[in-house]
């Protein structure tokens, strides 16, 4: 499968389909600069439009009406926001709509799953003409005799693209049939703005043909259905960089496409085979599944009193049936994790003897469960699990099993006055129960397309409101109440069966959640994660590691892909000491950056891992660090011969708790942990801090050569002796570049009472440490991308936020300290503490500080003179002389 031309075709599609869209759209006079009346000559028969032509553009019929309909729904659109983002939203859901159809009718022809075997897009034989135009009356669909006369009118008349059009809508309206909730009836107007071209070699349809190979979707000659969540992903590509792109926070509409990334399918593969495999095998041993599962790791020895409860719980997962393990996904994206669970649920259903027609339908029935925010990415995960029962049972389709896939709704639009007419069947009394909790159930939908599946649902009497929704009377009467009655019963049985879905607890929880940072979190979903996320809000994917524990049945079992940061960074402790308090971490691949073919460079750096929910932590987990190699294909090689080498790292739970604020720093040797325990940290025996937050650095911060060098005061003691100067700049330290000892002194800071008083205006401007301004002390950057470097910073500085800084009681002390921290063996702590790229105060304060003594002032006094000497061999130092070669 060639992912370079996926994706290409897929951003190329998505401009393609936009723009013939709207194209079709401004011929009846609606545009992104608002919607044109018709002209006066128009009648109820026929309506014109101006286009700049002689002639003007007609429509007429059903077109007449299919207008209206998108007027009215643009206009409903544009009170949430604007007429120009409304234009923008609906125009994006019809092209997004055809292209999923269009791929989904692909892979079904391809495969021969269409229900008439005939092709509708391509041709069994090359030919430029679909087989479903050339042989439309074969296909049997249904047609009235005038639809027949039209079609065969548009063939004799050679308008094939009207033909196939005509004939690419009802073959949709057909489908809907046996795949619901991906060929829905398509809205009239979806039906009046398909602008697709089978013979065109500018089409759509022709580059989808001819440029992907047919191979890629034929499940017999190697291809996978995973290729739907591949183009899914691509055609988000440039909503995705735009949303980044802007200031501001996301937006809820944004939310899908900045958070949805394909996981590499070796990793979805660990994710799976080390959870749901795990928990079949553990407790019905079978040593020839576990020989088809690549990357299935065996468990850690384990002391004899651990191994004993392991026994114990073993016992427990062998009573479980393959229907009793409930399998959820609850950020699916495009189902790419539930369908390889849909194969090693197979796999299992077939260790028990089931065949595959009887498994393939009982997985859909019991097993697997999916929820995601975006109703695209559910289409598509939709599609892809019911392709996959349809690998193994051919009639799976035309069987009405159900898929407990979905798309999370909010009930902002529920009209609640049409509650009394629902639960006919009821008593008067588990009618109003019934109505009471429903009531609920809305309030915690409200919004709930913000919020996802992080939402906590209670778990109400699932049956009694499903047998409440399930009719409703209006007692001969007719009123406004009544109209869109079917639709309110729709939208309450779609809450409760998502609800009920969210509420109840799981063997097994498998995701790769979304990443956004809490500063990017539209408001309504940043609150609703401060109010019940406080120990994990700092970013969305820590969020749902919570969540997702939440989920879990005692001894159940959770894998999981997620940025690393969690493991290391102090806001996590809390998470870290819940995991290794009250869970189990079966085993870890410590990715690393590289580990998405997608994602260069060092920033995104990940870990994928299984936990079980059960409280021992004496446990010895099994962990593979896999950080060296630099690619995804690396990574996954890697794992491999790390597997058959038996090369790995076993830690007790305990172990972790060894260093302060509980690292999940596995690799570590038991004499680096017991220096940890046993030694003074650096907190406590000597004072750092962050400085200065400006609030608009532009305007305070300069190179020091831009300002007057008489206004620069560049030796206060502290800042009663800078303002009596009446200079108007400090000198600054704000980090910089990798640099020991002395250096990076380049920047000035307007830092006068003026200065400080327009600073003052600025939101985000803080003064942090303000008391130790201008005095001697250490600084480094904080974003030191995995490299420390620690300079000596002479009295008469002010300080940065990205430039913290440190303070001796002694000038002795503080050269051994700028000694120590610049050592290679402080570098090899901090990896621990925190191997990412950035170095905090905090991680510096918990170092342990044994030896310290040892260091030799005079040495680091030498290497600073000589770091000083370099430093201003160069113009750009304000102490610059002249050059050493001069």
């Amino acid at each position: 499968m060639n992912k370079i031309i996926i994706k290409n075709f897929a951003i190329w599609a998505r401009n393609k389909l936009i723009a013939d869209i709207q194209y079709k759209a401004g011929l009846m006079g609606i545009t992104a600069g608002g919607i044109s009346e018709p002209l006066q000559q128009s009648t109820k028969e026929t309506q014109f439009f101006d286009i700049g032509t002689a002639e003007p553009y007609a429509i007429n019929g059903d077109a007449i009406k299919q207008r209206s309909s998108l007027v009215n729904v643009i206009k409903q659109k544009a009170k949430e926001a604007d007429y120009a983002t409304a234009y923008k939203y609906i125009i994006e859901g019809v092209a997004y709509t055809w292209f999923n159809r269009l791929i989904a009718v692909r892979f079904m022809e391809v495969n021969d799953y269409l229900p008439s075997h005939i092709r509708v897009l391509s041709s069994e034989s090359g030919k430029m003409e679909p087989d479903l135009v050339t042989t439309p009356f074969d296909a049997d669909l249904p047609f009235t005799d005038i639809e027949k006369q039209e079609v065969i009118k548009l063939k004799n008349d050679n308008e094939l693209d009207e033909c196939f059009r005509l004939l690419f809508i009802k073959q949709c309206n057909v489908l809907n049939e046996i795949l619901p909730a991906l060929f829905e009836r398509t809205s009239d107007y979806t039906e009046l703005l398909l602008n697709v071209s089978a013979i065109d070699k500018e089409g759509v349809v022709y580059h989808l043909i001819n440029d992907i190979p047919e191979e890629d979707f034929n499940i017999e000659k190697g291809g996978q259905v995973e290729i739907i969540g591949w183009m899914y992903q691509y055609y988000n590509t440039e909503p995705k960089n735009e949303a980044f792109a802007k200031t501001g926070k996301i937006t809820k509409e944004e939310i899908p496409a900045v958070t949805q990334l394909f996981t590499p399918d070796w990793i979805v593969r660990y994710m799976v085979e080390n959870s749901l495999g795990r928990i079949w095998v553990e407790g019905h041993p079978n040593e020839s599944l576990k020989a088809g599962w690549k990357y299935y790791l065996d468990e850690a020895e384990q002391d004899f009193e651990v191994q004993v409860k392991l026994n114990e719980i073993h016992t427990e997962y062998a009573e479980l049936s393959p229907e009793d393990i409930h399998f959820i996904d609850p950020c699916m994206g495009s189902g790419h994790i539930l369908v390889y669970a849909f194969d090693v649920f197979m796999q299992i259903y077939q260790s028990a003897g089931y065949s595959e027609r009887d498994a393939a339908r009982s997985i859909l029935e019991n097993n697997l469960f999916g929820l995601d925010i975006d109703d695209r990415a559910y289409q598509m995960a939709y599609f892809a699990v019911m392709m996959k029962a349809r690998q193994y049972n051919r009639r799976i389709l035309s069987a009405e099993t159900p898929c407990h896939v979905y798309s999370i709704h909010d009930s902002n639009r529920i009209d609640r006055n049409k509650l009394s007419y629902f639960g006919t069947a009821l008593s008067y009394i588990e009618k109003n129960d019934a109505v009471n909790q429903i009531s609920g159930l809305l309030d915690t939908f409200k919004d709930a397309k913000e919020y996802g599946s992080i939402l906590d649902v209670e778990n109400y009497n699932w049956n009694l409101l499903k047998r409440f929704a399930e009719s409703y009377s209006v007692d001969g009467q007719m009123s406004l109440d009544m109209v869109g009655i079917d639709e309110t019963q729709k939208s309450l049985q779609e809450i409760i069966a998502i609800g009920e879905t969210m509420a109840r607890k799981y063997e097994v929880v498998s995701t790769n959640p979304p990443y956004m940072g809490g500063g990017n979190m539209p408001t309504k979903l940043s609150a609703y994660v401060k109010k019940k996320y406080e120990t994990t809000k700092r970013d969305l994917y820590t969020v749902f590691i919570a969540r997702c524990m939440g989920m879990l049945k005692e001894k159940a079992l959770c894998s999981m892909i997620t940025q690393q940061g969690w493991m290391f960074i102090n806001s996590y402790e809390a998470l870290r000491d819940e995991i290794v308090e009250e869970k189990q971490i079966i085993s870890m691949a410590h990715l690393g950056p590289r580990a998405f073919e997608e994602i260069g460079g060092e920033v995104v750096q990940t870990t994928t891992f299984v936990i079980r929910a059960d409280n021992d932590n004496r446990y010895s987990g099994k962990f593979v660090r896999l950080t060296d190699a630099d690619s995804e294909e690396g990574k996954k090689n890697l794992f491999l011969v790390k597997k058959r080498d038996n090369d790995f790292f076993e830690v007790k739970q305990s172990d972790f708790k060894m260093i302060s604020k509980t690292p999940i720093a596995y690799w570590l040797a038991h004499n680096t942990r017991l220096d940890f325990k046993n030694s003074l940290n650096i907190e406590s025996s000597y004072f750092s801090c962050y400085g200065l937050l400006t609030g608009h650095d532009e305007g305070y911060i300069f190179e020091w050569f831009e300002v007057s060098d008489s206004d620069i005061k560049f030796d206060a003691n502290n800042l009663a002796e800078f303002n009596g100067s009446k200079k108007k700049y400090a000198p600054l330290c704000k980090g910089g570049v990798f640099r020991k000892w002395y250096g990076n002194r380049e920047l000035v800071v307007r830092y006068d009472e003026e200065g400080i008083r327009g600073m003052s205006h600025y939101p985000k401007y803080a003064s942090n440490g303000q008391e130790r301004y201008f005095s001697e002390g250490i600084t480094w950057a904080e974003v030191c991308m995995g490299n420390l470097s620690v300079r000596y910073m002479p009295s008469g500085n002010v300080f940065s936020l990205k430039g913290p800084c440190m303070f001796a009681d002694d000038k002795q002390s503080l050269m051994r300290v700028i000694g120590y921290l610049n050592t290679n063996v402080v570098h090899y702590f901090v990896q621990i503490l925190n191997p990412t790229i950035s170095c905090g105060t905090g991680v510096l304060n918990r170092l342990p500080i044994k030896g310290i003594e040892c260091i030799d002032e005079n040495v680091v006094k030498e290497n600073i003179s000589i770091s000083k000497e370099d430093w201003d061999s160069f113009e750009t130092s304000w102490d610059f002389k002249k050059h050493p070669l001069v």
